[in-house]
């Protein structure tokens, strides 16, 4: 518990203990990989490790691109993801208060065992469609 407070908390407003976050994800996407092997204890500690092998805060910033509230080239965003994993990620948007695009959601696939990435086999339905978007601070 103290992992996911730490590493995965819910960033929601108000702010929240994180449980109804966390049981979403994995209503969401934890009982893909549901089978004796992997409960939800697996599968969270697996979410962790994926989260800590992408660094993906450090694959942007070592490509210029900070959580400063300034505008950037999506394609250099994707970039910067896919040079520090190895694979594309999916880049979710929303329009913040003063309708700018901004980065809302990376998304990235893994193995049904959860300990590797692998290319995401469908993309994302939500994708961002503006080609500079927002990296808000936070």
């Amino acid at each position: 518990m103290s992992s996911l407070q730490k590493d995965w908390p819910s960033l929601s407003c108000p702010s929240s203990d994180g449980f109804r976050f966390w049981s979403h994800e994995w209503i969401k996407h934890g009982t893909c990989a549901v089978s004796e092997e992997i409960g939800q204890h697996v599968y969270f500690e697996a979410a962790l490790k994926l989260k800590k092998k992408a660094n993906l805060l450090q694959a942007l910033i070592s490509a210029g691109i900070k959580p400063d509230g300034e505008s950037y080239d999506l394609d250099s965003i994707r970039l910067a993801i896919k040079e520090a994993t190895g694979f594309t990620p999916d880049i979710e948007c929303n329009t913040d208060a003063s309708k700018n695009r901004q980065v809302y959601q990376v998304f990235m696939c893994a193995d049904i065992s959860g300990s590797e990435f692998i290319e995401c086999p469908v993309p994302l339905k939500k994708r961002c469609k503006s080609n500079k978007v927002h990296f808000p601070e936070f």
